[in-house]
């Protein structure tokens, strides 16, 4: 029943982290979008996928338009970037890496962690 029930609430965990990200439907574009000096097109926030199209985007990756991932690199250990309207102008995704924040900067805390307060990060989740 107690690993359940901890299946449970991590689940829930990972959807509320899913929810949070998501945009409004009037906010949904097709567009293109720098991920890990690449691009990558398809469906999502304005905010993430700024190009109208696949030329832009590559144009954007040849130094045409500024891409802070790739002249910065603002994620650290591991982290993956995303290039984005929004300031800072970038997101980082750290899943997978062991660390969380919004450069990947800290250390996911362990089970036993009684010093770590506040909402355990989505990105620290292990399934």
């Amino acid at each position: 029943m107690q690993l359940s029930s901890t299946f449970i609430v991590l689940l829930l965990i990972i959807m509320i982290g899913t929810l949070s990200e998501s945009c409004e439907m009037d906010q949904m574009r097709y567009g293109c979008r720098i991920y890990n000096a690449q691009c990558s097109c398809g469906f999502g926030c304005k905010s993430e996928y700024r190009y109208d199209n696949n030329e832009d985007c590559k144009l954007a990756l040849k130094g045409t338009r500024t891409d802070i991932c790739y002249r910065s690199r603002p994620c650290l250990n591991g982290g993956s970037c995303l290039q984005i309207s929004t300031p800072p102008g970038f997101q980082c995704r750290c899943e997978g890496t062991g660390y969380y924040g919004s450069r990947c900067e800290s250390p996911c805390p362990g089970p036993n962690n009684l010093r770590f307060r506040g909402p355990f990060p989505y990105e620290c989740v292990v399934i």
